[in-house]
């Protein structure tokens, strides 16, 4: 629980020391070659495409190594902002990077035997150890990084709906965004230890990482076409413009890649096209089972009404009813209904939605609406990025006259059964897959910190 927070602390020192060293090595083996710098120049890059085009092609995929990671540059947006991540790049790492590349470049024309490992022979043999210290040290903090973003773009895609709901732990009292999903973690050390026992080396994984990075690459340019034409309403032309000449390169770049599928390449695509058709089937089967539970639900307004002409017993308290259909009665309240013939004084029909946006303002958390005979309509509204707390947020509820003590509250809980019907939009291989996941999913109780002793859960058997 404490790890993220040991390791972040010494991010900016390790980071720091780490991109100046690589500057520094750079700079000393430029000196003793500067004819290096000559690779400054486009013409040969461009000559090299004029004649060689086949080998230059090929060569991109090795050279898309050097930019590796670029493809994740403005990943922590949220967390630091635009300006921080340019002045870091452009002021700094961008640098210190080029300044290494260019030194090992003039190392290997140098000393062509240098070419089976150019980084550490661009330190004094004196330096080797403290070097691969400092190497070790910034891979941990890497990891770090990757991992901890693993969680957090999990813990995003699970609250807009693409993955069921796992257990998610918040490590930080500060930190919102600082979390711990041991599902994810326990896959990622599986995953990753199978490829170390597949692959054996880094450099036989530079196949399966290339086709990974440019990939990445190419999907991000097209999703950022979405975002220019959709959200930012520019026009099919210059969305089209901007567009082409990134996916230029991006193609290039994925293209000499693709040549690499049979040593290795295979291996992210399979794993995109697993991770891809569980994401999708959840979303589907979710989908399939909202659509089958509104049309077997009775529209809430006559059933209201029906309460009204013919009131059953109420008890005192409040009885809280979660559906994904605010227009419909839950099936909790039907079974509870049916089976302990009373209604509690108040009943409350709760829905949460979680939006496309990464918050919501607190203002517009929650909205109740007072309808008939003690009953009422409730919708709290979570961004995808908000941590979801029930208990806390009901207490806004007062705001709009509907006051609640979570302590004298019972939250009712419809328990699904699933079974898979033969004939529906979705295959039954993916309708299986889809009810093992939701069998796994985590419980309701623990997604929105309801407190266990108030909650009741009622089955019932749904047919997908």
């Amino acid at each position: 629980s404490k790890g993220t927070a040991v390791v972040g602390a010494f991010f900016g020192p390790v980071m720091l020391l780490w991109f100046a060293t690589l500057g520094v090595l750079g700079v000393l083996n430029i000196a003793h070659d500067p004819s290096i710098l000559h690779a400054l120049n486009p013409i040969y890059a461009i000559r090299f495409f004029l004649y060689q085009p086949w080998i230059a092609f090929v060569a991109l995929g090795a050279v898309v190594l050097a930019v590796t990671g670029a493809e994740a540059l403005y990943a922590d947006m949220g967390h630091f902002g635009r300006l921080p991540i340019r002045l870091a790049w452009f002021g700094f790492v961008l640098p210190a990077l080029l300044l290494n590349y260019f030194g090992q470049g003039a190392l290997i024309l140098r000393d062509a035997s240098s070419v089976q490992n150019p980084f550490y022979h661009l330190a004094p043999e004196w330096a080797l150890f403290p070097l691969i210290i400092l190497a070790t040290l910034a891979t941990v903090i890497a990891s770090q990084a990757v991992i901890t973003g693993a969680f957090s773009v999990s813990r995003q895609a699970l609250q807009l709906g693409y993955l069921p709901r796992m257990h998610v732990t918040h490590t930080s009292a500060s930190e919102q965004g600082q979390v711990y999903m041991p599902r994810i973690n326990w896959g990622l050390m599986i995953a990753v230890m199978v490829l170390v026992i597949t692959f054996g080396s880094s450099g036989d994984l530079a196949a399966a990482y290339g086709i990974a990075v440019t990939g990445d690459m190419v999907i991000t340019t097209l999703l950022a076409a979405i975002v220019f034409h959709e959200i930012w309403g520019w026009s099919k032309f210059k969305t089209g413009l901007l567009v082409s000449l990134f996916l230029v390169v991006d193609l290039a770049f994925f293209g000499a890649n693709v040549l690499k599928i049979p040593d290795g390449g295979w291996v992210p695509l399979i794993i995109g096209s697993i991770i891809f058709i569980l994401m999708l089937t959840w979303k589907t089967g979710r989908r399939l089972l909202y659509a089958r539970l509104k049309t077997e639900s009775m529209d809430l307004v006559p059933f209201i009404d029906a309460i009204g002409a013919h009131p059953p017993a109420r008890v005192a308290g409040s009885g809280m009813f979660m559906t994904p259909n605010p227009e419909g009665v839950p099936h909790a309240l039907l079974h509870n209904l049916k089976h302990n013939k009373v209604l509690h004084e108040k009943v409350i029909i709760l829905t949460v939605r979680f939006t496309d946006f990464p918050h919501t303002n607190i203002q517009e958390r929650v909205s109740v609406e007072a309808m008939p005979y003690q009953f009422y309509r409730v919708m709290v509204n979570y961004g995808f990025k908000d941590e979801p707390d029930l208990p806390r947020d009901l207490l806004l509820c007062g705001q709009h006259g509907l006051e609640l003590d979570t302590m004298d509250t019972s939250f009712f809980i419809g328990k699904e059964i699933l079974l898979a019907k033969e004939k529906t939009e979705m295959s039954v291989w993916r309708k299986k897959i889809f009810i093992a996941m939701f069998r796994t999913a985590e419980t309701i109780t623990n997604q929105f910190k309801l407190p266990p002793n108030r909650v009741v859960e009622l089955g019932t058997q749904v047919k997908i």
